[in-house]
């Protein structure tokens, strides 16, 4: 059964309740070649129980799981839910006091197989990322110009510099930068909860340029700083990221995808990276 239409409910940084709109998919396995059929209503009716009412914890996920499982004795031995949503979260503009509310896509996915449960969580975060390399032409190029509209041996009268720096004849190049997306999925050790808004804090920290919401004058200029400061190639904030959650005892495993629609090209630039572990994701 896919995209079933229900609530979840997800504990916020405060310790409030929240509830989001998903998108839910159960699944259970055939173990007999001759049976056809599931029995869908007990599947819906266990997810209606159990989502709509408790907030949603890894315990909760294998318990519903382990329901699937008993509904469907001598039918099945294997089941996965997979929940997708949009969580939402309020944030503080760069330096203005004001603040906003910004979209992370989330996914859960897990899975019960020959006794072993496993829990994944995959979130989507959006960054600007400014291109190293055009940034370094737009530097050459503006000290080219420099160099025409200063020459050497001309005393140089640091008040038409300064006002020149203020013009787009001094500012005459900018390096191209774009709007990118961090794709994590992460397996998440046992005897953890779900670790949604810390893992989406722990990239943004990483990437150093997250999207904004609420924009003045001031957060706009103190966002420029800040893709001046952190100039990245896909690669780059793959492993930014990487480096982020190698120490996280919360992850026995991740798969991280990077990908920069780019403003130059008419196609992404894309990085992979991965925990690297036995039997883990593939690179």
């Amino acid at each position: 059964m896919e995209n079933i239409a229900l609530p979840v409910r997800l504990v916020g940084a405060d310790g409030t309740t929240v509830r989001s709109a998903a998108r839910v998919s159960a699944f259970v396995n055939l173990s007999n070649a001759q049976a056809r059929g599931i029995h869908m209503s007990r599947l819906y009716l266990h997810l209606q129980r159990v989502l709509g009412a408790e907030p949603l914890t890894p315990g909760a996920i294998r318990h519903l799981l382990r329901d699937f499982l008993d509904s469907h004795a001598g039918l099945s031995d294997r089941a996965m839910l997979r929940i997708a949503f949009d969580h939402l979260l309020e944030r503080p503009a760069l330096v203005s006091a004001n603040s906003g509310w910004k979209s992370y896509p989330v996914e859960i996915v897990a899975t019960w197989a020959d006794a072993h449960f496993a829990l994944e969580l995959q979130v989507d975060v959006a960054y600007s990322s400014t291109c190293p390399a055009s940034a370094a032409l737009a530097r050459q190029t503006i000290q080219d110009r420099f160099a025409t509209d200063f020459p050497r041996g001309k005393a140089l009268d640091r008040a038409a510099v300064e006002c020149w720096l203020g013009t787009g004849q001094g500012i005459c190049a900018t390096p191209h930068s774009q709007r990118s997306t961090a794709r994590v999925r992460v397996r998440l050790a046992p005897g953890f909860d779900l670790p949604i808004i810390e893992l989406i804090d722990a990239i943004e920290t990483a990437l150093g340029t997250p999207v904004q919401t609420a924009v003045k004058r001031e957060d706009e200029q103190a966002f420029a700083r800040l893709n001046g400061e952190n100039p990245m190639f896909c690669e780059d904030a793959a492993r930014r990221i990487r480096g982020a959650l190698d120490a996280d005892a919360r992850i026995a495993d991740f798969y991280i995808r990077a990908t920069h629609h780019e403003s130059l090209h008419a196609h992404d630039a894309v990085a992979v990276a991965t925990k690297g572990v036995a039997g883990g994701f593939p690179a």
